[in-house]
């Protein structure tokens, strides 16, 4: 399969800059993915569309203010670092800009001196490992000094930074938020438990790899970008009961999805914690999903390859040319679409 095979056509306007006023307010797409039949609802309407006995797993990272600028010791030159993944022990691996200001060795400080760091090394994609020295809490500080990391197409700081997170979020780890999520409100969930459908966490981190566009011609010779995740034993419980008595399991999110599908490729649906680089893209077999709630993707992404994995790509480029000829919002703060 070719890049180009998952072009599409997106007028500028219509990616969305804000989030809606409400966060149940945004459109809803809902898309049959074995006959690509649509309907156009709102995002309320969904519980409409959920039967007693299925499950929902959302993701509960939690975005970290992971833009950082530090001042380099030696020259006084400012360098600007995205966290992207915790490794352990006060390490972080993150970008650098410009890069050639933050070699090996190379140390800064951040906000005043309430944070140090030392570039211990430059990796192969270009990345560096650096370690941080701090007195009191890492996330406090950052929470100080940081900004929203927010995708390069959104092109100011919202208002309301917790439009940016969900209303679930619980830890922290995260550079980008799970999208699809931030249109539940604590009361629509509380009105699907109510129906009888249950509610389960995983935990994956995003990193900025999610937006990283796909280089290759040939999408099979993509690398993907590896995250950590977390799939806890109650919502292993929680799966496989919905299973077990007929239900379906619905991802909010394609970071979900992608959790769920590499514990489930592992060997089967169990409580579980690792890095995952899988690649989902038409041919792959779903091995426990059975519906995704998720926003609409950037056209050539790893993520509009995902969505058309699972109900064909012929029913996604359908639904994104009507959602566009319907002037849907796009991407991180646009509407959603409901496969099932």
């Amino acid at each position: 399969m070719l890049k180009s095979d998952f072009y599409y056509d997106l007028p500028k306007e219509l990616i969305a800059q804000h989030p809606a006023d409400k966060r149940d307010g945004s459109r809803l797409l809902i898309l049959d993915k074995k006959t690509g039949e649509m309907q156009h609802k709102h995002f309320y309407d969904i519980v409409d569309y959920l039967h007693p006995g299925d499950c929902l797993i959302l993701n509960d990272t939690k975005v970290i203010p992971a833009r950082i600028y530090g001042k380099r010791n030696d020259t006084g030159a400012v360098v600007e670092f995205l966290l992207l993944k915790d490794k352990g022990n006060d390490c972080w691996e993150a970008l650098a800009g410009p890069g050639k200001k933050a070699r090996a060795g190379h140390a800064f400080t951040f906000g005043d001196g309430v944070l140090n760091g030392v570039v211990d090394a430059v990796l192969e994609n270009g990345n560096r490992i650096i370690r941080f020295s701090y007195e009191g809490s890492f996330y406090e500080i950052l929470d100080r000094i940081g900004s929203m990391p927010l995708p390069h197409y959104i092109h100011e700081q919202p208002k309301d930074c917790g439009r940016y997170q969900t209303v679930y979020a619980k830890y922290e780890g995260s550079a980008a938020a799970p999208t699809a999520g931030l249109h539940f409100t604590k009361e629509l969930l509380q009105k699907a438990a109510d129906k009888g459908v249950g509610i389960g966490y995983v935990t994956l981190h995003v990193g900025l790899g999610t937006f990283r566009p796909v280089k290759e011609e040939q999408i099979e010779n993509h690398l993907m970008h590896s995250e950590h995740y977390i799939l806890p034993q109650e919502t292993a419980d929680l799966i496989l009961q919905t299973k077990q008595n007929g239900g379906r399991v619905i991802c909010v999110g394609t970071t979900a999805c992608r959790t769920v599908e590499t514990v489930a490729s592992n060997g089967g649906i169990r409580a579980s914690e690792g890095d995952t680089s899988i690649f989902i893209y038409p041919g792959y077999t779903f091995k426990c999903l059975d519906a995704l709630i998720t926003n609409f993707h950037l056209p050539e992404s790893t993520l509009i390859m995902l969505v058309s994995a699972l109900t064909g790509r012929e029913n996604i480029l359908n639904a994104y040319k009507t959602a566009v000829k319907e002037k849907y919002r796009f991407f991180s703060f646009g509407d959603a679409m409901f496969i099932q």
